[in-house]
């Protein structure tokens, strides 16, 4: 039988090399094989393809860097919610927890348990996506043809996946940082082996030098006409932006080292250390894999690549009909290694709200094997429904919206704790201050303006739910004092 609180803390059980990994593997999910088409399409050049990778590493590393000030200022378990409290109030932490659970995290984690069934359905077809198991009319569409309401099998595999990752992360951290570690360990060597055999037995100079030979026109590719068009002015600003969101989104999940900080030996040293090593490492396999889809593909065929899998289409070239193949079993493990990443950080963040009477009281206890069991299962239960909703896709551009906003008040939150506690313990300090943290609240600052113009029907919708979260803590409080 399981009880509820057999402690009030964590154990610490995770040194550098479990945080770096768990960075790592929260980082890497099913982006850096999808999105690069995308970005193809929006920018249109190996030159921009290239450039966009780059520039978000340097955004990611920036931001995570900084972020290493805060977290030897508060080595404790909440990371981000800690720091935007202690920075700001319980307001501005509340919103970031409740967008956290509510679409980014749990949004998160229904997004990547769907891209593993989608890719486990090329061992399995019953797994696909196509496999309907349930269905049933919901109403008309514009044109008066039905609409249905559908649950797939791939939906049902991505469902299993999560509660079976709750289940090993409910029976303590040593077990799902082991397995965080070695999936973690086997995706970074398999992404490396990838681009080595693309360079190797894939790249082909008459691909790269006409990739090259025009680097830098800006132009957007029409799906429907399968033309290019050149674009200029606020087109290419859209073009950027939009490019952008698929980018960042593969790169963000880094933060979540800082949630599990209570479980960190030595947080003052590791989880600054694990950010740093964790965000570098990702973003030298990512600028390097492009440069190697830009060396085996030709930029129509990363444009075009079949429902976007420009790894796959890469590497039917480097293995021949083996190469799909190879790439499902990559993605599968490098999606479950994310998903565990994921479900072990954000019910941390949760335990700390609920301590805080922010959120539900039961997510404020530990179990017998000293972690957040009803907090990882509440999460867990959430995510699963939004894989059921099948709206998971249409939450990239909201997702990315309001991580970056808690990102630029996070980052900002170093020039106010400076001032309130001008005194306090800085074991680390945050590298390039003043200078760094505010050209990046400047560069993503701009970059959300870009989206809430350019992608208003999006983006809108996710600083709304973000703002929904303040009537409800106020229900909160109003309770909480009665």
């Amino acid at each position: 039988m399981e009880k509820d609180n057999q402690g009030d803390s964590f154990k610490r059980e995770l040194g550098l090399l479990d945080g770096t990994m768990l960075v790592v593997g929260s980082m890497i999910g099913s982006g850096i094989f999808i999105v690069s088409a995308d970005i193809a399409r929006q920018v249109g050049s190996a030159g921009w393809l290239i450039l966009i990778w780059v520039a978000t590493a340097l955004i990611t590393m920036t931001a995570a860097i900084s972020y290493g000030e805060l977290s030897a200022m508060f080595p404790k378990a909440g990371g981000q919610y800690v720091y935007l409290k202690e920075a700001y109030n319980k307001l501005i932490a509340f919103l970031y927890g409740w967008s956290l659970f509510g679409v980014i995290q749990t949004g998160t984690i229904a997004a990547v348990g769907v891209a593993f069934s989608k890719f486990a359905a090329y061992l399995y077809e019953p797994f696909s996506e196509n496999n309907l198991l349930w269905q049933m009319q919901i109403g008309t569409d514009g044109k008066g043809l039905p609409e249905y309401y559908s649950i797939s099998a791939a939906q049902l595999v991505s469902i299993v996946t999560i509660v079976f990752l709750t289940y090993i992360n409910s029976r303590g951290v040593k077990d799902s940082k082991i397995l965080q570690t070695v999936l973690t360990i086997i995706k970074i060597l398999s992404l490396f082996g990838l681009i080595i055999f693309g360079f190797t037995l894939g790249a082909k100079a008459e691909v790269w030098n006409a990739n090259w030979a025009d680097a830098w026109p800006s132009r957007s590719f029409n799906m429907e006409s399968m033309t290019w068009a050149p674009i200029s002015g606020t087109l290419l600003v859209s073009g950027i932006s939009a490019a952008m969101v698929g980018s960042l989104f593969s790169s963000d999940a880094w933060a979540g080292v800082t949630f599990i900080a209570g479980e960190i030996k030595n947080p003052q040293r590791n989880v600054g250390l694990s950010l740093f090593l964790g965000t570098l490492i990702v973003s030298i396999i990512y600028i390097l894999a492009n440069v190697m889809y830009v060396s085996v593909l030709p930029l129509n065929e990363i444009a075009t690549a079949k429902s976007d899998r420009v790894a796959v289409a890469a590497a039917q070239y480097i293995f021949g009909q083996a190469g799909t193949i190879i790439i499902a079993v990559m993605i599968m493990i490098s999606t479950f290694a994310c998903n565990n990443g994921l479900i072990m950080a954000g019910a941390r963040v949760y335990y700390t709200m609920a301590k805080d009477g922010l959120f539900f009281k039961r997510a404020a206890s530990l179990n017998r094997s000293d972690v957040p069991a009803w907090a990882l299962w509440i999460q867990g239960i959430w995510a699963s429904a939004l894989c059921l909703t099948g709206k998971y896709g249409a939450l990239l551009d909201f997702v990315v919206i309001i991580v970056l906003i808690f990102y630029i008040l996070t980052i900002y939150g170093i020039f106010i704790l400076r001032r309130k506690m001008p005194n306090a313990d800085r074991p680390y300090k945050a590298f390039g201050y003043p200078v760094l943290p505010f050209l990046y609240i400047l560069v993503a600052s701009a970059l959300c303006i870009a989206l809430l113009v350019y992608k208003t029907n999006t983006c809108g919708w996710g600083v709304l739910i973000m703002l929904l979260g303040i009537p409800v803590y106020y229900l909160t409080k109003s309770k909480e004092e009665v």
